[in-house]
This record gives structure tokens, C-alpha cells and sequence, in this order.
């Protein structure tokens, strides 16, 4: 039998609210989420959000199923050392995989294959398998360096989705605009959604 989780990671890229926007909508949509948060991603969720985070995978899974009102078995957490975790095996491979947001760092070492850690091995795992690879990178502006990194992941099969987000919906908020983000991710995912009202299908005013 696959894999049929998600594998989420945060990296310590700015714009945090998206990857904890996703996170909500894949557990409201009761997605099987295994979770990974940098040591960077943490700094950031303590510098761009109110969010105390506890140390322990453990609590940290506890946190989030209860804030977003999660079963508890929809979530695990890893710790970035964790090689035993199911992720680690193309074995057993989650049936995709979103780094969100994604750091320029990140991205080099994903496309060096390097698997320094277990969201590098995650990512990798899910190249190999051939299954899908989200990458939101977070950065401006792109150097060439990181054009060239994109571009062979994306020879790889994996899908560049830069945390661009439209204005036509015409967003009245910051969360407008996160979930515009958050809606074309879920789209690539195939998981359904009514975060945002799709190009065509305004309703009239």
C-alpha cells in the first residue's frame, strides 16, 4: 500500500503564514501531514507570528492539532535528525511533498542532492520515487545562481511555485492574499478548496 500522507516543511524563509496556512487547510481537508520545521523556520514563526512553539516533536504535533482542531493521528512531527522517520525511505515515500516557505539555501541543497538532514532526505526521497515536489520559494530578488538550481529541479519534475501572489480576486486583507497563495498549492495537490474564487468564476457584483 503507498504512502498517502503529505510531507510539509517550513523553512526559515519570511512569509511563515503561508506554510501555517497550508498546514490548517491540509488538516481542515483530514490530510495526513508529517510536519518539519527548521531551527531557522522557528526563529521565524517567533519573529513574524505570536506562536510560542513547544521544543519536543511530540508537543509541537500536540500544539498544532489542537489549534487547528486536528485529529491527533492526522499529524506527525519530525525532528530535522530523525532518520528513522517513514520519510526517510523511498519505501515508504509520502504521495507528495511541499517545502513552504522555501529558503534559497534549501533549494541549492535539494538540487545538490546533498541530504544533510531529513527535510533534505525527504526531498530527495520524493525526487527519486518520482512523486510530487513543491517548492514555494520565499526570496527577491533571484540570482542567477538560484535560476540555475531552479531550473534542473524542475528537469527533476519538481514544480517552482514562487509565493507570487494574484490581485485580481481584489484581496481586502493580508489573509486574502496568503490563502491566493495557499489555493494554487492546494491545486497542485488536487485537494479541493473554496479559499479563493477561481479565474472566470467571479461572482457578479
Amino acid at each position: 500500500m503507498h504512502n498517502n500522507s503529505i510531507t510539509l516543511a517550513l523553512t526559515g524563509a519570511s512569509g511563515i503564514q503561508y506554510g501555517l496556512r497550508l498546514l490548517e487547510c491540509l488538516l481542515q481537508a483530514d490530510q495526513q501531514v508529517n510536519l518539519l520545521i527548521s531551527k531557522p523556520a522557528k526563529v521565524v514563526i517567533a519573529t513574524e507570528t505570536d506562536l510560542t512553539l513547544p521544543s519536543s516533536p511530540a508537543d509541537i504535533s500536540h500544539f498544532f492539532s489542537q489549534r487547528y482542531d486536528a485529529q491527533a493521528s492526522q499529524l506527525q512531527v519530525f525532528s530535522d535528525s530523525q532518520w528513522t522517520a517513514p520519510i526517510a525511505s523511498g519505501s515508504n515515500a509520502p504521495k507528495a511533498m511541499v517545502v513552504c516557505p522555501c529558503t534559497s539555501a534549501t533549494l541549492s541543497a535539494i538540487a545538490m542532492g546533498a541530504s544533510r538532514s531529513l527535510l533534505e532526505r525527504a526531498a530527495d526521497v520524493v525526487i527519486k520515487e518520482r512523486r510530487p515536489l513543491i517548492l514555494v520559494h520565499r526570496e527577491m530578488p533571484i540570482s542567477a545562481i538560484h535560476l540555475e538550481h531552479m531550473l534542473k529541479l524542475a528537469q527533476y519534475g519538481a514544480t517552482i511555485m514562487p509565493a507570487s501572489p494574484g490581485f485580481y480576486h481584489q484581496p481586502q486583507t493580508i489573509a486574502d492574499i496568503i490563502d491566493f497563495v495557499v489555493a494554487r498549492i492546494l491545486d497542485h495537490l488536487n485537494i479541493e478548496h473554496s479559499l479563493v474564487e477561481r479565474w472566470g468564476e467571479t461572482s457578479p457584483k
